[in-house]
């Protein structure tokens, strides 16, 4: 029997693997039924076309310089990259090639392995995505590390990480990249947005929105993928990514992929929030929400330095309510919390941005004022500072006035450091409380 031309073809069309041959410019001159599945291409369209039109812009030189090679002696096998299909979706594929001298073409044999390495980046993603939530300080940090796995899984050039606060209906940007969901404060989430609908369904949310060419006139239009960040079946924020004007970036395995990492990202996400809060917790007083002795002392220590390195003089004050024990005898501890919520409040009101107020003890109060003009600004801030205690105190149904014995200390010239300046500004603080007034109910 003898075999025709037609024959091999009609074999070849039934391999799941994709066999092509190309001449000496790249053009195809033949092509598998599988080759014309992988890339979505009739054969008279690829006949049109070039090899290397079809590769990935990432994967173009790379790809150039392993077709330079010339593999007489033996085929180049196992070389991977990606490839751009006619829909604008991507195909990993690993293939083997030969350039036959002779004939001056080249034979390929290639697998699409998009499956496979979508897997691989999918596990991958989530070690990174777990490795970033226990290494990176903070959750800035975190979020430009999510952007950039996210990155290699998809297009992510739009991006954002949104938090949600349930129980105030708000939501934060703490990450942003590219035009997508931007927020310098909290805000209250915005019914029917797309974000809103994302919180709501607890489901990714794909759809197409226009985009505003700013004198009221529709410039284009833009994918829009959103999906949520579940811990415990409790929605804390979305992850948002938009394509560019315009164009298709997107498809249903690219909203799987977010939503399969998502789960891993808020984990990480709620790690780390944990740790800020208990970050924050070790440095504030919990019931006025200021410093506490520890972080004070860290700050004072570092604006000692700087005011060292920079010549300047810095200045502490030491502030003790006077008979504050009398307001917890009489009206309970429950006032005494509230008057001294109220103090912090106020002293926080009155100094400037740059200074740090703290509570250090149940009624003592400190205060840093870095960059002052010596003991001219003293009297000063004392002034303000009592002023802002002389209105009267709410405590319960009652009304109180409140003084403080307030005591100062500059550096250089009251000390050198923590200790020193301390207990300087405390001594002047006792001298000051010998002539102070008691509290007062009325």
């Amino acid at each position: 029997m003898v075999v025709n031309s037609e024959f091999f073809p009609k074999v070849l069309d039934l391999l799941l693997d994709t066999v092509c041959v190309l001449d000496e410019e790249g053009r195809f001159i033949y092509a598998s039924a599988s080759c014309l599945d992988t890339f979505g291409y009739t054969r008279e369209e690829l006949n049109q076309r070039l090899f290397i039109e079809l590769v990935h812009p990432e994967d173009l030189e790379r790809t150039l310089q392993a077709a330079s090679e010339d593999w007489v002696d033996k085929p180049g096998v196992h070389f991977e990259n990606r490839y751009i299909r006619k829909d604008g979706s991507i195909v990993d594929i690993m293939w083997s090639g030969r350039w036959l001298k002779s004939e001056q073409l080249r034979i390929a044999v290639a697998r699409d392995v998009t499956s496979l390495k979508r897997a691989q980046r999918k596990q991958a993603a989530l070690y990174q995505i777990s490795e970033a939530g226990q290494g990176s300080d903070g959750l800035p940090v975190l979020c430009e590390q999510i952007h950039a796995i996210v990155s290699e899984l998809l297009s992510a050039q739009n991006f954002s990480l949104v938090l949600y606060d349930r129980e105030r209906e708000m939501i934060s940007v703490p990450y942003s990249a590219g035009e997508v969901v931007s927020a310098e404060r909290p805000q209250r989430v915005t019914p029917g947005s797309p974000i809103a609908r994302v919180l709501a369904a607890r489901s990714p949310v794909f759809m197409t929105v226009q985009v505003d060419s700013g004198e009221g006139q529709v410039a284009g239009a833009r994918e829009w993928l959103g999906v949520p960040l579940l811990t415990s079946g409790a929605v804390i924020g979305a992850l948002v990514v938009q394509g560019e004007v315009d164009t298709r970036e997107y498809t249903k395995e690219d909203q799987e992929l977010l939503q399969f990492v998502s789960a891993q990202i808020a984990a990480a996400i709620e790690r780390k929030q944990a740790e800020t809060h208990l970050r924050y917790m070790a440095g504030h007083d919990p019931l006025t929400d200021l410093p506490n002795r520890n972080l004070f002392h860290d700050r004072l220590t570092v604006a000692v330095n700087r005011a060292k390195r920079d010549n300047e003089h810095l200045a502490l004050l030491y502030l003790d309510l006077n008979d504050f024990k009398q307001i917890n005898d009489t009206l309970g501890h429950e006032a005494g919390d509230q008057v001294l919520r109220e103090v912090a409040k106020r002293l926080s009101g009155c100094l400037r941005e740059s200074d740090t107020v703290a509570r250090i003890g149940g009624d003592e109060f400190t205060a840093l004022l870095p960059n002052c003009q010596g003991e001219r600004c003293l009297p000063l801030m004392i002034n303000r500072i009592r002023d802002a205690l002389r209105p009267p105190f709410e405590a319960g149904d009652q009304h109180l006035t409140l003084s403080a014995s307030i005591g100062a200390a500059v550096y250089p010239e009251h000390g050198q450091n923590y200790n020193q300046l301390l207990r300087h500004a405390d001594q002047r603080m006792y001298v000051d409380k010998a002539r102070k007034p008691s509290a007062s109910l009325y």
